[in-house]
Order: structure tokens, then C-alpha cells, then sequence
């Protein structure tokens, strides 16, 4: 398609993200298009899709983790400590599950009251804690992660295997790029 001045656009240049039919973000970018035919509207092409995309699975049911009667960041936490497989104090907790502090410290006392982790103080600071899993939590975390992965499988069943790897890579070269422009931790 080309505007009205003749610049073309994303649909003429196969260098360019190409339009899904029936996506949110295409309709947005044919109204800038229409509007405003002198900006590339190429970057919001990625970073909306990538944005709805997000908005999208975190309103969706977790049905695993609700039947676990767990939120995902609480899944998040508990993953967390399990993957490591050792103690981590809540402010590794929040680089790891790039929390605030607040929000690890009130998902540590609903886990704590469950059962699920266990908090000890530092001999040496009285002000750092170290938090575990307990047998119950590591039992829940390999209990639910099959179902979770398996659930997160038919969310993604509409895009072949060879496809997702290659969002997963390009996905990942993107997170490197911004993890390292904002100075983020790199797991």
C-alpha cells in the first residue's frame, strides 16, 4: 500500500512487520496510516502486539496455578526459589521476578502462612532474611509446573513449533538488547 505522498508502506516492504488480518494492533496502525501517513508505524507494529499480547495472557486463567490456588506471582516466587535450588533473600527474590520489594515481602507472608517457604534471619544481620522452600512448597511447584507448562502449550498451539522458536528468539534478542540499554539483570 502506498500513501497518498507516495511513501510505502509496511505491506509493500517485506523488510516490514506485515499486518495480521483481524489484529487489534493492524487496525490501530491503518487508522495512524490514515491520519498521519508521514510516520513509520512500524515500531508500534512490534512493541503493541508485543503490549497486547502481554495484556492478553495476564488476563487470562492460569487454570493450573487457580486450581493450585496460587496467583502467578506467587507461582513466580515459588519457581523462583525452586530453579535456584537454594536460599535467596527477598530482595534476590524481586531482581529474579523483577518485583518491588513490597510486593515480594507481602507474596512471602501469604507463602509463609501457607506453608510453602520458610524465612530464617542471618546469623551475622539481623536485617537480612533467607527464604526456602519447604517440602510442601518444592511438592506443589513439581506438581503444578507440568500442568502450567502444558496449559502455556495450547495457549501457543496456533503458531507451529519452527515459528515459536523463532519468536522466542527474536523475543529474546529484543529482552537482551533492553535489559542491557536499561541496565537490567541478566538471569
Amino acid at each position: 500500500m502506498t500513501t497518498p505522498d507516495g511513501r510505502r508502506t509496511a505491506a509493500d516492504d517485506p523488510t516490514e512487520p506485515a499486518a495480521v488480518p483481524g489484529d487489534t494492533v493492524a487496525a490501530v496502525v491503518r487508522q495512524w496510516e490514515t491520519v498521519r501517513p508521514d510516520l513509520d508505524t512500524g515500531p508500534m507494529e512490534v512493541i503493541g502486539r508485543v503490549n497486547r499480547c502481554a495484556a492478553l495472557l495476564q488476563q487470562a486463567e492460569d487454570a493450573p496455578l487457580r486450581r493450585a490456588g496460587l496467583t502467578r506471582p506467587e507461582f513466580d516466587v515459588l519457581g523462583t526459589l525452586r530453579r535456584t535450588g537454594h536460599e535467596l533473600t527477598p530482595s534476590e527474590i524481586a531482581r529474579e521476578t523483577f518485583s518491588s520489594g513490597a510486593a515480594v515481602t507481602k507474596r512471602l507472608k501469604q507463602l509463609t502462612e501457607r506453608g510453602l517457604v520458610e524465612r530464617r534471619g542471618d546469623t551475622r544481620d539481623r536485617r537480612v532474611a533467607h527464604v526456602r522452600l519447604t517440602d510442601a512448597g518444592r511438592d506443589l511447584v513439581d506438581t503444578v509446573l507440568p500442568d502450567q507448562l502444558a496449559y502455556e502449550t495450547g495457549v501457543l498451539s496456533g503458531v507451529d513449533r519452527e515459528r515459536q522458536r523463532e519468536l522466542a528468539e527474536l523475543l529474546g534478542e529484543l529482552l537482551g538488547q533492553l535489559e542491557g540499554r536499561l541496565r537490567l539483570p541478566r538471569a
